[in-house]
């Protein structure tokens, strides 16, 4: 399995199943891609992502939307958890333990 992600420069990197078989940072990656996607921005996932211009326009933070894409990527983990933790600018903080056992914790700046 793979997918694209971005690097820390703004480059895009190919994301690829590991040595020992597990998908996690395939996924995850495709999370984070998706809380920066807007619904219905994607051709063939049109459910995913968040509107996060509309809820910046409404001042309604998209927790509705954040709590749908936690529930479709759970199934992919061990444990996922998807937390607000700023909302000028919304900063959402993902927590992972993986297939594998090991903790992954980052920031989505969307």
């Amino acid at each position: 399995m793979r997918t694209y992600g971005r690097d820390a420069l703004g480059r895009w990197i190919l994301i690829e199943t590991d040595k020992n078989g597990f998908d996690d940072s395939v996924y995850l990656t495709t999370l984070i891609q998706n809380i920066k996607l807007s619904p219905q921005e994607s051709p063939f996932f049109a459910n995913h992502g968040i509107p996060a211009n509309g809820s910046v326009i409404q001042q309604i933070i998209p927790t509705y939307y954040v709590n749908r894409l936690q529930q479709q990527f759970s199934q992919y983990f061990s444990s996922l958890q998807i937390a607000l933790t700023s909302s000028d600018p919304p900063v959402y903080s993902i927590s992972v333990i993986t297939n594998s056992g090991s903790k992954i914790v980052t920031d989505v700046y969307v």
